[in-house]
């Protein structure tokens, strides 16, 4: 899921992981280390799902959070490498065909006393696969899902891996062990399910109390697996209906069944749109040990004000949208460290497919190409180029475009899929080629509707340099940009839209949520076989298949005028010297990966 707005995108790196052994994060041995320790974290987007698997919930705001509420089978450290979560144990039973077994330990519990186990991940695997839906969508016209009605099913989540588990798991008696039986090899299986701030989803137990009014939690547990394992219809039209949106709040939910979690802090404050605290949950009997007692993430979609805050001594830890000024702000401020990076996150463009658009066929006469040809003159006039120059080198002098659809620059296979998949040629800010190949379409002035996060400064000046260009080059421009832009994504009231991609990990498989046909993240409705048939192919690949696969993807997206990558995100990590052990990785959770070493003094 690898897979839905912010939180999703495109791989850091082709390689599969390894799952390393590891002990699984811990604290400090002081009992007291914690006691009336605290830290205030700026962030610029509120908190809205405890079910980080759903399209809505899908978002780093959520993640951040859901995090530290919930332990999880395995994460990404600093290096980009997985560790032994807290939860148990994943291994691979048998190669061929493909078994993961999944072992939750013993002190494994919900907040409520309820064990975690083989139900809980047996709904995740029914929420992520599609197996189980009756309908390809059921969304309303702005991209929000509707309420199933009895006769139909729709979990509104979709993964290349959990798909390829067609058969209902083996479980064990106590419920402690659950093994998924893939279809075909599948290059990801060890970060599948249970990883990072998704951990197991949400407790099938209060799935069922709100779904299908079944208050004993083990009676509860088990009406889901017989849901499941029998295709009820009727019963999983309710559990979806729940799953979709039952855990969305955006304050303190009156209902204490929406915070049961089964890590080491629980939510305690939410002031809607203001900030979330999070507290050590005393109750918890996992192995990990905040050093911090209570968690304050305090929202400011402002960079600047998030600078006035560090500056203030209102927030200790924070990662704004970096510009040049809040980087010369934030270095004058004493007893502050800046930490910059590269990030996770890359800016791109996506074109909308199926809206009836400019860049639709359907409003070009149903000719595919002559479509086809109104994206590449949009994108010929991209000035990328002068995008990096004026917005990023000031925060990163060795900062370039990012031509690549899958890679980083400066990872491993960039170079040789950057060399052959055409991305620089297809968008290198020629206005002049950019009008001949509209007058070739024989399309004059087609006005484009542009989609952005209006209130971001950086994307307000992104948005001034691309309408300037396409001017040029011909087409009128409107600006439809919204601060609300995250919940329009795929509503078709937009033909373009700047955003950023954050990787949640390092598979190849996450590529498949952004460019198959009705994948999660495929927002602008691109559909083509022969790139559905390449991402087939990237599941079950093995390493020294990949940037060949990856380099024929990318050709496919180009060919097809798809949109264009266009910077790697810089990232200030930026806090104050009285917190320690603050280290950021360039995945989703961000610097909140190791927030049982945070230290305050």
């Amino acid at each position: 899921m690898n897979k839905r707005f912010l939180a999703a995108g495109a791989s850091v790196a082709a390689a599969a992981m390894v799952l390393t052994a590891c002990t699984p994060p811990g604290g400090g041995d002081d009992d007291d280390a914690s006691k009336d320790t605290a830290v205030n974290i700026g962030w610029n987007e509120s908190f809205r799902s405890m079910n980080t698997l759903t399209a809505n919930g899908n978002a780093t705001s959520n993640a951040i959070l859901t995090y530290m509420m919930n332990d999880n089978f395995g994460y990404y450290d600093d290096n980009l490498e997985v560790q032994e979560g807290a939860l148990g144990k994943v291994e691979q039973v048998s190669e061929d065909p493909l078994k993961v077994k999944y072992t939750f330990n013993d002190d494994a519990k919900w907040s409520d006393g309820t064990p975690v186990d083989a139900a809980d991940l047996a709904l995740t695997w029914a929420g992520t696969s599609a197996n189980f839906n009756t309908v390809e969508a059921n969304n309303n016209d702005d991209g929000t899902v509707k309420k199933n009605d009895a006769k139909t099913v729709y979990f509104d989540s979709s993964t290349a891996g959990s798909a390829l588990v067609k058969k209902f798991p083996e479980i064990s008696d106590d419920g402690k062990e659950i093994t998924f039986e893939y279809s075909k090899p599948y290059a990801d299986w060890q970060t599948e399910f249970g990883t990072g701030a998704d951990g197991v989803g949400v407790p099938a137990h209060i799935v069922a109390k709100k779904a299908l009014g079944v208050d004993d939690a083990q009676e509860g547990k088990d009406a889901i697996l017989k849901a499941i394992k029998d295709k009820d219809t009727k019963a999983l039209s309710k559990i979806s209906n729940t799953w979709n949106t039952g855990f969305d709040f955006t304050s303190m939910p009156k209902d204490e069944d929406l915070l049961v979690h089964n890590g080491p802090y629980k939510m305690t404050k939410f002031e809607e749109g203001q900030y979330v605290t999070l507290e050590l949950d005393d109750k918890y009997t996992g192995p990990v040990k905040p050093k911090v007692k209570t968690v304050t993430v305090r929202y400011n979609g402002d960079p600047m004000a998030m600078i006035q805050a560090i500056e203030n001594g209102e927030v200790d830890m924070t990662q704004p949208q970096a510009t040049a000024d809040v980087l010369s702000a934030a270095e004058k401020i004493d007893g502050v460290t800046v930490d910059a990076a590269d990030g996770a996150t890359y800016e791109h463009v996506d074109f909308t497919f199926d809206n009836k658009g400019p860049f639709d066929p359907a409003a070009n006469g149903g000719d595919e190409e002559k479509a086809k040809k109104v994206r590449q003159a949009f994108l010929k006039a991209m000035p990328r180029e002068d995008i990096v120059e004026k917005i990023i080198k000031p925060l990163n002098d060795k900062a370039v475009t990012r031509d690549s659809y899958s890679q980083v620059p400066g990872s491993p296979m960039y170079d040789a899929i950057t060399k052959v998949n055409g991305v620089s040629d297809a968008a290198d800010g020629d206005v002049k080629a950019a009008k001949k190949l509209l007058k070739e379409a024989g399309v004059d002035a087609p006005t484009v509707r542009v989609m952005y996060d209006n209130t971001n400064s950086r994307r307000q000046q992104e948005f001034q340099l691309l309408k300037e260009s396409a001017e040029k080059a011909g087409f009128k421009i409107k600006d439809v940009g919204d601060v609300n832009w995250g919940t329009r994504l795929g509503d078709g009231t937009y033909d373009v839209s700047l955003f950023g991609w954050q990787s949640e990990g390092t598979g190849v498989t996450e590529n498949d949520a952004n460019f198959r046909t009705g994948a999660q993240n495929n927002y602008g409705g691109y559909s083509n076989k022969k790139m559905d048939k390449i991402l087939d192919k990237l599941l079950v690949s093995k390493e020294d298949q990949q940037q060949d696969l990856l380099i024929e993807m990318e050709k496919q997206l180009t060919e097809d005028a798809f949109g264009a990558p266009i910077f790697q995100f810089p990232e200030l990590t930026i806090y104050r010297d009285s917190v320690k052990n603050v280290k950021s990785t360039s995945v989703s959770p961000t610097m909140f990966w190791n927030y049982w070493e945070w230290e305050v003094n």
